[in-house]
């Protein structure tokens, strides 16, 4: 049942899986804040009602005042079952089922005040459409011919060979539309001679099913690589140009730069000796503080990187916090988006940037902090001496500004 109109004070509700540490660490930030713990609704139960068809017994209503706050479904066997119609969590296939088994179960959730945007998820969730999007806003983005007015389709393995050769892209990433930590993730690289390569988490089974696995593993032979990508594509496949990344004590080096309230508040150098720089696959946390500097040495500015993700983040204004992967050049001194994330929040014990308005919070404290400041601004909280950026309600003030 939803909670009643007349309940004092600000209260939260959260989506999402109760066992799971996300939901457990914003429970903890809401606390600490003061407030009684936020209401769980269980994806497993907002499934079992229908999606579309939830009615209000079964925790999918929303009261008016109720902040509802929509967390990642994953890491619940149960809940990937109900989504892509799979027994064994493990495997790659069917992301375009779990993509339209999400979205139905999104439009079951009635009312509330969200932090996540309904309009928003379905594009952050395509990375075909997120690109697209980005692309047209002027965000840096790696060339690809599978988003934007003239997206080419993705077959099968003959049409990414066909526009490797039309775009001429010898080293590009090949994407499941809608995947996610890496999940079928493919980098390809060509070569003289007819010499291909491809470096992926995928584990291919001798039956030809696809699994997911923590070994980073490469595919030599441009059969088996086709039989991967044969395999994935009916669930839609982007294709984005392999951009070359700077680099730090000799390994490839990105970052996840977390934006709240439209302000870079937290940022992880990601590096790796494999293109996946994914931690879960091997990769190890960066250092943050070397990035810093070797932008400025580079005669760039490190606010300017954050800007990136800052306008990267503006394409989704409704959305309070999305996670940026962010791709900085050889040499440091420009980056590119490599994906927008609406679940790329999870850094555990990570505080605030300096000068960021989030010093001393983690990720769900600060997302605790903008909301209360958005939707109950009389609430004083840990953090009150944060301000608007002027002229956007949702937005931290720099302290300089």
């Amino acid at each position: 049942m939803s909670p009643s109109a007349n309940d004092p004070g600000p209260r939260f509700a959260v989506v999402g899986n109760p066992e799971n540490r996300r939901v457990t660490l914003f429970g903890d930030a809401v606390r600490t804040a003061g407030l009684a713990a936020p209401r769980i609704v269980a994806w497993t139960d907002v499934l079992r009602a229908g999606g579309a068809e939830s009615r209000a017994e079964f925790g999918v209503e929303f009261g008016a005042e109720e902040i509802v706050r929509i967390d990642s479904p994953g890491e619940n066997a149960e809940v990937d079952r109900l989504l892509r119609g799979a027994q064994d969590p493990t495997r790659v296939e069917g992301s375009a089922r779990w993509y339209t088994g999400f979205m139905a179960a999104l439009r079951g959730l009635r009312g509330g005040i969200r932090l996540d945007d309904p309009t928003d998820l379905p594009v952050l969730f395509d990375k075909r459409r997120c690109h697209a999007v980005l692309d047209a806003a002027g965000v840096p983005v790696p060339d690809s011919p599978t988003s934007g007015p003239k997206a080419a389709p993705v077959r099968g393995w003959d049409d990414v060979r066909a526009l490797m050769r039309e775009h001429r892209m010898p080293r590009l990433f090949v994407k499941p539309a809608h995947g996610s930590s890496a999940s079928g993730v493919l980098a390809v690289e060509s070569g003289g001679g007819g010499r291909i390569r491809a470096t992926t988490s995928v584990e291919r089974a001798a039956d030809g099913r696809l699994y997911n696995s923590l070994k980073v593993r490469r595919y030599e032979r441009e059969s088996d690589i086709a039989a991967v990508v044969d395999a994935l594509a009916p669930d839609g496949l982007h294709l984005e140009r392999w951009l070359p990344k700077a680099s730090q004590d000799g390994r490839a080096a990105d970052l996840r730069v977390v934006v709240v309230a439209g302000r870079a508040t937290h940022a992880v150098v990601r590096t790796s000796r494999s293109p996946l720089t994914n931690l879960h696959l091997g990769g190890r946390r960066g250092d943050l503080d070397a990035a810093r500097q070797a932008v400025e040495a580079a005669g760039a500015h490190w606010t300017d990187l954050l800007d990136v993700c800052e306008r990267a983040a503006a394409c989704f204004p409704r959305t309070l916090c999305v996670g940026v992967d962010l791709l900085p050049a050889v040499g440091w001194r420009r980056a590119a988006v490599g994906e927008v994330n609406a679940f790329g929040d999870l850094l555990p014990r990570l505080t605030g940037l300096p000068g960021s308005g989030a010093e001393g919070l983690d990720t769900y404290a600060t997302q605790v902090a903008a909301a209360l400041r958005r939707f109950a601004p009389d609430r004083p909280t840990a953090s009150s001496h944060h301000q608007y950026r002027e002229g956007n309600p949702h937005a931290l003030a720099r302290p300089d500004a």
